[in-house]
């Protein structure tokens, strides 16, 4: 049987903004001169909240190299000098989280020499979860850890960058909450401070030129955290979710960490 499609009003009202044109406005300020110790971001013209995940360092000392993993929004208005830049940069995997209805809205641009994947984070998720989907909230990440397939889509991307030759880009529709919770997760596993995973996610607000109490197009620090808490809930512990959940072995944990640390 065919499941119809339909658009709650907030999702409707968020790919509005999330659809538009990225303008040239002058970016907010920071959240912390650490999180922006090199320029991180793309500069792609028509890819919104592109940026290198490296860079980073964690608590035992080492850097998340750089060029390995971008985060960035969709990339449905990608011009042809964006997508030389990303196949320049070696991007070999683009992991797609949004909704089927989301990707029909705006289909990517792939660069060459790419593999598009769709991993679907919260497209069986409840009706009032889906509502939130672009307008943030703590029921929409408190469903990155419970609703069904969010955990294998999550996992999927963390898979993408252990067996890629190449870079890996994830992205959502504004780059910013499933795409946020993604670069959270993978930064912890990494070891990287939790001040610094804040810092990251936080940098949506200077990258969308959002204040963070336009829900749109900014992101909360309340948000991300009720994310982690779930995580505990859920399964106890960070760690639990992510060999419980996310079902990643010590095998793959090592795999991530000789690939992107320095």
């Amino acid at each position: 049987m065919t499941r119809s499609i339909r658009t709650p009003i907030a999702l409707a009202a968020g790919l509005a903004v999330a659809f538009g044109p990225v303008t040239g406005a002058a970016l907010a300020e920071p959240p912390a001169a650490s999180a922006v110790a090199f320029d991180r971001s793309l500069n792609l013209q028509g890819v919104q909240n592109a940026r290198d995940l490296g860079g980073y360092r964690t608590g035992a000392g080492k850097t998340v190299r750089t060029g390995l993993v971008y985060r960035t929004g969709q990339l449905n208005n990608a011009t042809p000098a964006d997508l030389a830049e990303l196949t320049g940069r070696q991007v070999r995997v683009v992991d797609d989280l949004r909704t089927i209805y989301e990707r029909a809205l705006g289909p990517d641009k792939v660069p060459a020499g790419a593999t598009a994947n769709w991993d679907d984070v919260i497209g069986q998720a409840p009706p009032e979860v889906m509502a939130t989907t672009l307008t943030g909230g703590d029921s929409l990440y408190r469903a990155f850890i419970t609703a069904p397939g969010a955990n294998q889509a999550f996992a999927s991307v963390l898979h993408d960058i252990i067996t890629t030759d190449g870079a890996v880009l994830f992205h959502c529709t504004a780059g910013k909450d499933r795409t946020g919770w993604t670069a959270a997760v993978l930064l912890t596993l990494l070891g990287v401070d939790r001040d610094t995973v804040d810092q990251d996610y936080l940098l949506s607000n200077q990258y969308r030129n959002a204040n963070p109490n336009d829900p749109i197009n900014g992101v909360q620090q309340s948000w991300l955290d009720a994310a982690f808490d779930q995580a505990n809930q859920t399964y106890g512990s960070f760690d639990n979710y992510v060999r419980d959940g996310l079902k990643l072995t010590d095998a793959d944990l090592t795999a991530l960490k000789t690939k992107l640390l320095a």
